[in-house]
């Protein structure tokens, strides 16, 4: 059967987002979606680079408008993904590679049932708590909230079609790259 959604899961800080935006450099038949966020802007983000930033009150409007495939909220901000993103990229015959949180993932999922997916671990808690530490520069303010998440969503890891752990970026990105290369051969 011929994939045309890969959805990548894994808790904040695990390389979701890096190995995401490395595979759609080097592979431009897959293509990211950019997903609404009211969270804040990070240093080194703007508009539409990685999210489209909005406030809380336009989310929710384009949500009762039906704007979004899904939506969740995630470490107490809403994200949501806009339908017209999946169409076009398929009108386009590109198959869309997207970094999501699992319970996103169970909604693209259940809609999109021949999706593929691809849960991305870190090698312990204590090593995601330095990555999300040093990626901010600081501790965030919601460190407790996301290591509590992100031991619930790797309670979840075995529920997705593919596993692997992210302890040496370069190598498990080729392991991630070949788990890929092999669904897009399907078809």
């Amino acid at each position: 059967m011929k994939v045309r959604l890969i959805i990548i899961a894994a808790p904040s800080g695990a390389g979701k987002s890096s190995f995401v935006e490395r595979i759609c450099r080097e592979m431009p038949r897959l293509c990211d979606t950019v997903t609404y966020t009211t969270r804040a802007v990070r240093a080194g983000e703007s508009e539409g680079n990685p999210y489209h930033f909005v406030s809380k009150e336009k989310f929710l409007e384009l949500r009762e408008k039906g704007f979004f495939v899904e939506w969740a909220v995630v470490h107490e901000n809403l994200y949501g993904t806009p339908y017209h993103q999946l169409e076009d990229a398929w009108a386009q015959d590109r198959v869309i590679i997207m970094d999501i949180d699992v319970q996103g993932a169970e909604t693209f999922k259940r809609k999109f049932p021949d999706a593929a997916t691809i849960f991305i671990l870190p090698p312990s808690i204590e090593e995601l708590r330095r990555r999300v530490t040093k990626r901010d520069g600081r501790v965030p303010a919601d460190l407790e909230i996301r290591m509590k998440n992100a031991e619930r969503e790797i309670a979840q890891a075995s529920h997705f079609d593919f596993q692997l752990v992210n302890d040496d970026f370069d190598k498990s990105y080729q392991q991630f790259k070949k788990i890929v290369e092999d669904l897009l051969a399907r078809g």
